[in-house]
């Protein structure tokens, strides 16, 4: 299993490319051959990019949905709006399209952050006020997602 470590400060030029950082990039490495998925986030202002064999897992399970309940047809529609392959250039940048530049509102200082198996890519601004808004029931959350008896992190 992925497991990506860091959050980096970069900078978006004009194009919308965004020079991954080397430790990002190292890590990285095993999975770039086969390309990106990039998307827009369901819970926030930012976009995700998937390693191509992690989207694929996600898409397996997706795929198991019946397309013939309209709650289910409506969230493929609506999760898959604004995918898109990349990948990075020979220069370790990555070109994030203009459609989704303008979601997540980036226009140049930008954070990328690992997210387990994924890497969120955010506007700089957004990012630390959603790291702020977090901060006063980050205890609560933590305890409920992860002090369950049952979800023991030491098991």
């Amino acid at each position: 299993m992925l497991n990506l470590i860091g959050t980096y400060e970069c900078k978006a030029d004009v194009k919308g490319r965004v020079l991954v950082p080397a430790s990002l990039k190292k890590q990285l490495a095993l999975v770039s051959e086969n390309g990106f998925v990039i998307k827009r986030a369901v819970f926030q202002p930012c976009l995700e990019l998937y390693p191509m064999e992690e989207w694929q897992k996600l898409m397996s399970k997706m795929a198991e949905l019946n397309r013939f309940n309209r709650k289910n047809n409506d969230f493929i529609r609506r999760f898959s709006a604004g995918v898109k392959m990349v990948d990075l250039d020979n220069a370790g940048r990555l070109l994030i399209p203009k459609d989704l530049l303008q979601f997540a509102g980036i226009n140049k200082q930008v954070v990328v952050s690992s997210a387990i198996n994924i890497v969120e890519v955010w506007d700089k601004d957004k990012y630390e006020k959603a790291i702020d808004d977090a901060a006063n029931d980050f205890a609560d959350l933590a305890e409920e997602v992860m002090g369950d008896a049952n979800n023991s992190i030491n098991e």
